[in-house]
C-alpha cells in the first residue's frame, strides 16, 4: 500500500477534538480581533478631523505643511467653515476637550453595559447574542463614517452614534473568553490565552492600517470599511460558532476530580475529607488562613448546589460574583491598567503626529508598534505566569516596570524617529502585559474558582465585571488626556505613570498572598 502524503499524515495525527479546539481558538481570534479593528479609526481620524493650521498672511489662514502632506488633496470642506482646519466641529480651539469627548462617550457606554452584559450573556446562548452585537456594532461604525458622505457637522450625532456602538460592543467579550474558556481547560491556560489575546492587537493593527489608507482622501471610508468587516463576521459567528464541546460531542477538557450525584432537583458534590496534615493540603487551601495565620480553612464534605433542571446549574449573581476572591482587587487594578492602555489606544497617533511632525496615516502606522509590542507582552505575561503559577506577581512585575519606561518614553520620543520605534515596542510590551493577562487567563481562572464549587454560569458575569471596571478606566484615561493635554503631553504621560502605581498598589495584598504560599496549582493559584 502507498505512503499516505505528508499532509494526510499531518491531518490525522490530530483527533477530531482537537481539530474542532483549533477552530474555535482561531474562530473568536478573528470575531474579536474584528472588534477592535472598529474601534481604532476613531484615533487614526483625529489627526484629520482637526488639521493644525498656521496664518499666512492677514485674515487667511490655511493648513501647515505638515496637515498639507497629511491631506494630500484639498479637504472635504463645509460651506460654512471658515477656516481649513478639519471638520467642523472639531476645527475650533476647544477640539482636544470635543475629540475626548467622543472617546469618553463610547468607553463610559462601554462601561456602564459590560455589567449587565455579562448577566444577560449567561442566560442566552450566545452565538445569538454575539452575532447580534457584531452585526449592531457594524452598522453604528459605518454611521459614524457617513457623517462625512452626508455633511453631518452635529456633535450630537457623533456622540451618540458612540454611545450606542459602546453599549453594543460589550456584547463580545464575555461571549469569546466563554466561549474559548468552555473548549481549554486550566493547563498552560495563561500560555493560550496570552497568544490568543493578540487578537486585541492585531485588530488594532489592522484597524489602524485600515483608517489610515483613506484617512487622508476619504475619511468616512476608515469607518465603513471596519464596519462592514465586522457586520461580515458576524455572519461567520452565526453560521460556525459552537458554544461548548458538548454540542457536537466533543469529550470535556475538565476531568471532574469528584463525583456528582443528581436527584432532578439538587446537585450533590462528594468531595474528599480535609486531610488534617496541612502539609498535604493543596496549596488553595493551604493560602486559606483564619485572621490568626495559624490555623487552615477546612472545606466541607458535601456541598448542595441548587439546580433549575436535572443537568445545570443557574447562573451566579452579580454580588455572588463579588464575593469570589480576588474579583475585587483584579477588577480596581484593570481600571488602571486599561486606562494607560486605551489612553495610548486613541490618542497615540496624535501625540507622534505633534511630536515627530508626522502626516496622519504615517502617524498612523508608526503607532502599531505599540500593539506589536503588545502581542510580545501579552504571551510573556502568560508564559511567565503558567511557569511562576503567579497570576498577580507577573502583572504587578510588569507594572512596576511600565511606570519608569512611561517617563522614558516621554523624554526620548522627541530625539528622533529610531528612539520612538524602540520605546513603542518596549511600552507596548509592559503596558499590554497585565491588561492581557487579567481579561484573559486571570477572568477564567476567577470564573472558575473552586469556591464555585463547579458552576459554570459564573465565567460570563466574573469577565464582565472585571472588564467593565477596567473598561471605566478606559473611558477616563482619553477623557483625561484630552483635557489635560492642552497643557503639555509631558502633564499626560505623569498621569499615566500615576495610574499604573495605583494598578499595582490595589495588588499589594494578591502579591504578599502569592508570595508566602509555597506554591500555587494552575488554574487555583487566585487567593
Amino acid at each position: 500500500m502507498a505512503r499516505l502524503p505528508a499532509g494526510i499524515r499531518f491531518i490525522i495525527s490530530f483527533s477530531r477534538d482537537q481539530w474542532y479546539r483549533a477552530f474555535i481558538f482561531i474562530l473568536t481570534f478573528l470575531l474579536y480581533a474584528s472588534f477592535h479593528l472598529s474601534r481604532k479609526p476613531i484615533s487614526i481620524v483625529k489627526g484629520e478631523l482637526h488639521r493644525y493650521c498656521a496664518p499666512v498672511d492677514k485674515g487667511e489662514v490655511r493648513p501647515d505643511d505638515q496637515s498639507q502632506t497629511a491631506s494630500g488633496i484639498a479637504t472635504h470642506q463645509l460651506p460654512d467653515n471658515k477656516t481649513d482646519c478639519g471638520w467642523a466641529p472639531f476645527d475650533q480651539d476647544n477640539y482636544p476637550q470635543l475629540l475626548g469627548a467622543l472617546d469618553y462617550s463610547f468607553l463610559c457606554a462601554y462601561a456602564i453595559g459590560m455589567y449587565l452584559s455579562g448577566i444577560i450573556g449567561e442566560r442566552l446562548p450566545i452565538r445569538y447574542y454575539l452575532t447580534f452585537g457584531m452585526l449592531a456594532s457594524g452598522t453604528f461604525t459605518a454611521l459614524f463614517g457617513l457623517g462625512y458622505f452626508y455633511n453631518i457637522h452635529s456633535f450630537g450625532f457623533y456622540v451618540v452614534t458612540q454611545i450606542i456602538n459602546g453599549l453594543v460592543q460589550t456584547t463580545g467579550w464575555p461571549s469569546v473568553v466563554t466561549c474559548l474558556s468552555n473548549w481549554f481547560g486550566k493547563g498552560r491556560r495563561g500560555l493560550i490565552m496570552g497568544v490568543w489575546n493578540s487578537h486585541t492587537s492585531v485588530g488594532n493593527i489592522l484597524g489602524s492600517l485600515i483608517a489610515g489608507y483613506w484617512v487622508s482622501t476619504c475619511w468616512g471610508l476608515s469607518f465603513i470599511v471596519p464596519g462592514a468587516i465586522v457586520a461580515a463576521m458576524g455572519v461567520v459567528c452565526f453560521l460556525f460558532l459552537i458554544e461548548h464541546p458538548k454540542d457536537i460531542a466533543c469529550a470535556p477538557t475538565l476531568v471532574a476530580h469528584s463525583k456528582s450525584y443528581e436527584n432532578g432537583t439538587h446537585r450533590f458534590r462528594l468531595q474528599k475529607p480535609a486531610v488534617p496534615d496541612e502539609k498535604l493540603l493543596d496549596p488553595e487551601t493551604q493560602c486559606l488562613l483564619l485572621s490568626d495565620g495559624k490555623r487552615a480553612v477546612r472545606q466541607n464534605h458535601v456541598v448542595l448546589l441548587p439546580a433549575t433542571d436535572g443537568s445545570s446549574m443557574a447562573a451566579i449573581s452579580f454580588t455572588g460574583a463579588l464575593k469570589i476572591p480576588g474579583v475585587v482587587e483584579f477588577s480596581l487594578c484593570l481600571l488602571f491598567a486599561k486606562l494607560v492602555s486605551y489612553t495610548f489606544l486613541f490618542w497615540l497617533p496624535l501625540y507622534i503626529t505633534n511630536v515627530d511632525h508626522l502626516d496622519a496615516q504615517k502617524a498612523g502606522e508608526l503607532s502599531t508598534l505599540f500593539d506589536v509590542g503588545g502581542i510580545f507582552g501579552g504571551i510573556l505575561a502568560g508564559v511567565i505566569s503558567d511557569r511562576l503559577e503567579k497570576r498577580a506577581s507577573t502583572c504587578g512585575l510588569m507594572l512596576l516596570l511600565a511606570a519608569p519606561t512611561l517617563y522614558v518614553f516621554s523624554a526620548v520620543s522627541r530625539m528622533g524617529l529610531a528612539a520612538t520605534v524602540a520605546m513603542l515596542l518596549l511600552s507596548g510590551a509592559l503596558v499590554s502585559g497585565p491588561y492581557a493577562l487579567i481579561t484573559t487567563a486571570v477572568s477564567a481562572d476567577l470564573g472558575t474558582h473552586k469556591s464555585l464549587k463547579g458552576n459554570s454560569h459564573a465565567l460570563a458575569t466574573v469577565t464582565a465585571i472585571i472588564d467593565g471596571t477596567g473598561s471605566v478606566g478606559a473611558a477616563l484615561g482619553p477623557l483625561l488626556a484630552g483635557l489635560i493635554s492642552p497643557s503639555g503631553w509631558n502633564n499626560v504621560f505623569y498621569m499615566l505613570m500615576l495610574a499604573d502605581a495605583c494598578a499595582l498598589l490595589f495588588l499589594i495584598r494578591l502579591i504578599h498572598k502569592e508570595l508566602s504560599c509555597p506554591g500555587s496549582a494552575t488554574g487555583d493559584q487566585v487567593p
